[in-house]
């Protein structure tokens, strides 16, 4: 890696950190101190001029107020600091009436030949700001690699579910390669999951080009989406957006789903399974609502509520369903 790709890593740490609303006297130290070489404050300036851009520090007024208010308040210490934050920040899992917190700790942050690697357990989420600026928050249980190159923006989804929000660079196009498809943003926000059969694009602003494994293409205006695999893609369709980026905000929304696929999503953002034994005509009866992801109690009572089903048993594993 280039000692300005290291830079603008290090760069985009430290914006994640001043931009998280809880920061520490010692990070305040660490951070000026690492900011004093000029090429150190220009990475973090265009890191935050293309946030800005995006409109990510116009939805954030007041933790912007507060990093400026406690780099104010704290008075800097002589030789603090060291090349990258020490602290890494990671969405929480969803509780019960809870909104994603930011937290420390609990999830994986590696390095593998100098590719960041970011990933998800089982319920949890995490926002990742990269070195370009753009935004990338990742859904349960997800796991995806960073490779920038000087062509290039590219980012490997292995598995899993992510949001990407895309700072703007004609010059290097921003590529999402998912199991054979290969999605390319021009300056946009969308959603790519990975289920390991298909990977479903969802398109919520800008415009993305979807390629198959076939090598056939195929281009998404805002509130479409399509299925994509190894054999090609499939026609562009008309979808609810705001549904399918729910998880962003930590709740998961169904409009006329069958409930054997709720339980199936609901089932993505806990260890503690449900387990529906019913028939079709039970199993295909549509749900439409809105949930706390990783809730399953909840999600179980207004099963059986409105559906008249009964809990059979019940073990710190799973919970079994089936009709009363």
């Amino acid at each position: 890696m280039s000692e300005s790709a290291d830079r603008g890593t290090q760069a985009s740490q430290w914006f994640t950190v001043m931009t998280g609303g809880d920061i520490a006297p010692r990070e305040l130290d660490e951070f000026r101190a690492w900011r004093r070489d000029p090429a150190n404050a220009a990475a973090f300036e265009k890191v935050k001029q293309g946030w800005e851009a995006a409109g990510g520090l116009a939805e954030r007024p007041a933790i912007a107020a507060m990093t400026e208010a406690a780099l104010a308040k704290y008075p800097a210490k002589v030789g603090a600091g060291q090349a990258g934050p020490s602290r890494r920040f990671v969405l929480a899992p969803i509780g019960l009436g809870l909104a994603s917190i930011l937290v420390a700790g609990g999830a994986v942050f590696a390095w593998r030949n100098y590719e960041p690697t970011y990933s998800t357990q089982v319920g949890g989420q995490r926002l990742e700001v990269l070195a370009d600026g753009s935004r990338v928050r990742l859904n349960t249980d997800t796991r995806v690699r960073v490779d920038f190159r000087d062509s290039e923006r590219r980012v490997v989804l292995d598995r899993g579910q992510a949001f990407f929000d895309v700072a703007h660079d004609a010059s290097r196009p921003f590529v999402v390669v998912a199991d054979g498809v290969r999605v390319r943003a021009l300056g946009t926000r969308f959603d790519v999951r990975n289920d390991g059969a298909v990977v479903r694009v969802t398109l919520v602003q800008g415009r993305v080009e979807v390629r198959g494994g076939d090598g056939e293409r195929t281009e998404l205006t805002p509130g479409q989406a399509v299925v994509a695999d190894r054999r090609g893609v499939s026609r562009p369709a008309v979808t609810n957006t705001s549904a399918v980026a729910s998880w962003t905000t930590g709740r998961l929304t169904f409009s006329g789903v069958p409930l054997r696929e709720a339980v199936a999503e609901v089932n993505r953002y806990s260890d503690r399974k449900v387990v529906l034994e019913a028939p079709e005509a039970v199993a295909g009866e549509l749900v439409s609502g809105q949930f706390v992801a990783g809730d399953v109690d909840n999600f179980v009572a207004g099963a059986r509520s409105l559906y008249g089903l009964r809990v059979t048993s019940e073990t710190p594993r799973e919970i079994r369903l089936s009709p009363g």
